[in-house]
């Protein structure tokens, strides 16, 4: 979230630019006119020619009008379509653990809210987005979509902008060169090689290498990144070499092609004909990589006897020098991307090769080792890490998953896919990963260790989902796949029918479930989700059956084999249920200490479903202490949490009356216009800046506050 200077949030995702924009004055007013008046805008034109950073610049300007928000959702990771509400999801940061279609939770969401959705990339999803943003239309009055692609969509209503290149200088005899090509080159220019100056020795130059490249900004930023190696008037010579080359060696072509195609085309050529034979070979390599990768990743894919991995780090940033990559400092360590002009044309040669296939498996088999060793260190100290790594891999753990459904066999399918469990069900993408598992369920039906992990974790994200049935035929399932005395297995089958048992609200089932794992506790064989799944079912029973003093000693427990392992998620779950037992149990200190604890924790992981029953604990605990006006604003808090999930808060009936009871009774104690005040000093902050009020330490004794 943006904070205006006001200090009031400002919903949108927008990135802050890092360059300038050149020119387009013109086209930026067009743009926002259009917007203004068509629901639907698409920005077409050639590759490079700068769709993509006109859209950001005019939803920018745009922003201030839309309360709900501007949006940006690129999809050019996005290879299968029927992901694309998922997309739209993640960058809205709204999540969701239901079984409804994610398009009808995209729309119950936004509906009421003026929000601007900028879809970026669209052409190699055409038909997914025209279908999606029809629907939301329709169904959401308020919203607007502005869309980039080399083809129209071809929807209903779509108002199409074709963004042309950038002016170009006249041929002249001389005087002063102008245009915004000029000044783009000479901008870029200056900032790859310091002190560059346009003046009257190099302009005429200048100017003949902008009409050469058409205007096309892509194709003059590649060019003034060679500038370091080559005085303007080599490279003008040069790129003219180019342009006869091929008008002699294909002159069908050079007649046939826009000249703007033609510009690009030759323009990405050239400067890979630039390239070190090294650098070319990577250049092709790295195209494999979905979104943004480290130097790590390239070292395990891409190294060989031709590249060894000795050498990656330099070529890389040497590739970045040269404009073909972007690099990408982050928190996690320095990252790579690449647009997707330059990897298509890295594609288009490493197919030439006859070496995509192979380096498309080394990819999955990257991946598939990543998996392996997170899954692994899950339930450990490094799982915060964990978190972060994989949700910054999750292009390229796409990328993977969609290679590995296209085998014959589908054991490498079932194998990754259910090997991510801990990413699936961790990291709050329980819709997706059914979507991935179920697709690979689908292939094989062949008993193997991974098509039991890949049961027991559809099994697992259909339990997240609320979706019973669907829990207990992936149990039964996961039993029949198990070989004899795979106690594995059993532990996961065990898991699945108590959690069913739970949704289902059968407390004897449930409780007979999970007797396995609380008689083994302390056996000290190794702990499994499913081992702390049922413990937690266990103790909600215990907690709705009134047995409080029992449930808390489970909790206790669970709380106590985390701990010794440095795993936080699941304690973050059991914390949260110790806090709504102690706060059942009338002890409001207790509650808060461990409603705390829990937010803390899943502030971190960004659990927006399990943050929300947690501010909402942290009402009531405040509401039960007579602390009205701290109520009232955690209330409106939590409703503003909830804003951003796919549901409107969990339906648990106990849990419902209560903060209904608390709401009359924060009310009755301040008035309406007080209450109100409050309540929306909640709703209305920057979310993070309301967790950190709910995290203020309350001070002793609430049960005497006032």
């Amino acid at each position: 979230m943006a904070i205006t200077m006001a200090g009031k949030w400002q919903a949108g995702n927008l990135p802050a630019e890092l360059t300038s924009l050149i020119g387009r004055r013109g086209e930026l007013d067009q743009v926002r006119r259009a917007c203004r008046r068509s629901r639907l805008v698409t920005l077409t034109g050639v590759g490079g020619v700068g769709k993509t950073r006109l859209a950001l610049r005019a939803a920018a300007d745009l922003r201030p009008e839309f309360g709900g928000g501007a949006w940006l959702v690129e999809l050019s990771p996005l290879d299968d379509g029927t992901l694309l509400p998922h997309a739209i999801a993640e960058a809205l940061r709204l999540t969701d653990q239901t079984t409804r279609p994610m398009t009808e939770v995209l729309a119950e969401h936004l509906f009421g809210k003026e929000v601007l959705i900028v879809l970026d990339t669209c052409e190699h999803l055409v038909g997914a987005c025209a279908a999606t943003v029809e629907t939301l239309l329709d169904a959401v009055p308020g919203l607007r979509v502005l869309a980039t692609s080399r083809r129209t969509l071809e929807a209903p209503g779509e108002l199409v902008i074709v963004v042309e290149p950038l002016p170009v200088p006249p041929e002249t005899d001389g005087g002063p060169v102008v245009g915004d090509a000029v000044a783009l080159l000479a901008e870029r220019a200056a900032e790859t090689v310091p002190g560059f100056e346009l003046a009257e020795h190099n302009q005429q130059a200048v100017a003949r290498l902008c009409r050469r490249l058409e205007g096309i900004p892509l194709a003059i930023e590649l060019a003034a990144a060679r500038l370091r190696e080559l005085p303007v008037e080599q490279l003008a010579d040069r790129l003219d070499d180019r342009f006869a080359t091929l008008e002699k060696d294909d002159p069908a072509a050079a007649q046939s092609d826009p000249p703007w195609h033609q510009a690009l085309r030759t323009a990405i050529g050239w400067s890979h004909e630039l390239c070190e034979p090294a650098e070319r070979l990577l250049w092709a390599r790295v195209s494999v990589f979905a979104g943004d990768f480290d130097t790590e990743a390239v070292r395990q894919v891409c190294a060989d006897d031709l590249l060894p991995e000795a050498g990656i780090a330099q070529l890389l940033d040497a590739l970045a020098d040269e404009s073909i990559l972007t690099w990408l400092p982050t928190g996690a360590g320095e990252r790579y991307r690449m647009l997707d002009t330059l990897r298509e044309y890295g594609a288009g040669w490493l197919r030439d090769l006859g070496e995509q296939e192979r380096f498309k498996q080394r990819h999955r088999e990257h991946y598939l080792s990543l998996a392996t060793r997170g899954a692994a260190g899950w339930l450990g100290p490094g799982q915060v890490s964990w978190y972060d790594r994989m949700i910054g891999e999750h292009d390229n753990l796409r990328a993977a998953l969609e290679v590995a459904l296209g085998a014959k066999d589908g054991l490498p399918s079932v194998e990754l896919a259910g090997t991510l469990t801990f990413f699936w069900y961790g990291c709050g993408y329980a819709k997706e990963g059914r979507h991935y598992l179920r697709q690979a369920l689908d292939l094989t039906t062949r008993p193997s260790p991974a098509l039991v992990q890949a049961l027991w974790a559809d099994g697992l994200l259909a339990a997240t989902l609320g979706d019973a049935e669907e829990v207990e035929t992936r149990a039964a399932q996961c039993e029949r796949a198990a070989a004899p005395g795979d106690a594995y297995a059993a532990k996961c089958v065990r898991a699945l029918r108590a959690s069913a048992g739970v949704i289902r609200g059968d407390l004897l089932q449930a409780m007979a479930e999970s007797e396995s794992a609380y008689v083994t506790r302390w056996d000290g064989g190794e702990l499994t989700i499913a081992d702390l799944l049922a413990l937690i079912c266990r103790a909600h029973v215990l907690t709705v059956d009134g047995q409080i003093d029992e449930a808390i000693a489970v909790l206790e427990d669970l709380r106590s084999l985390c701990d010794e392992r440095g795993e936080q998620h699941m304690r973050s779950h059991a914390d949260l249920l110790r806090g709504q037992a102690e706060l059942t149990g009338g002890r409001l200190d207790a509650a808060v200490g461990y409603g705390q604890e829990a937010l803390r924790v899943k502030r971190r992981l960004h659990d927006r479903f399990g943050i929300g029953l947690t501010v909402d604990l942290l009402a009531l605990a405040a509401g039960g202490a007579g602390r009205a006006s701290r109520a009232a604003r955690l209330l409106g808090l939590a409703d503003r949490i909830w804003s951003t999930h796919g549901q409107a808060r969990a339906n648990v009936p106990a849990w419902v009356s209560a903060r209904q009871a608390c709401e009359e009774q924060a009310r009755d104690t301040l008035g309406d216009n007080a209450y109100h005040v409050a309540y929306h000093t909640g709703f209305d902050s920057d979310i993070d800046a309301g967790i950190a009020f709910a995290l203020e330490p309350e001070g002793e004794g609430l049960h005497n506050g006032t």
